[in-house]
């Protein structure tokens, strides 16, 4: 699979991929650590460009779920 794929297939330009944008609603979970901090950086929905944004606004924005996901 190429870099072309990821547009052909949903219509996304590689390395634009972010929950914020999404032009389907894809089911999103962020790691609950996120909580810890006041904010951190995600993909804007644009190669190159990134936010910096609270993660429970962003879960808000996006309709997005906390949980455990990492692996000790």
């Amino acid at each position: 699979r190429g870099l072309g794929d990821v547009y052909k297939r949903q219509g996304y330009v590689h390395g634009g991929c972010s929950p914020v944008g999404m032009k389907k609603p894809f089911p999103t979970w962020i790691d609950e650590t996120a909580l810890l901090t006041d904010a951190f950086f995600c993909s804007a929905g644009r190669l190159g460009a990134q936010i910096g944004i609270d993660p429970e606004a962003l879960a808000g924005y996006i309709g997005a779920q906390f949980a455990d996901l990492t692996e000790e």
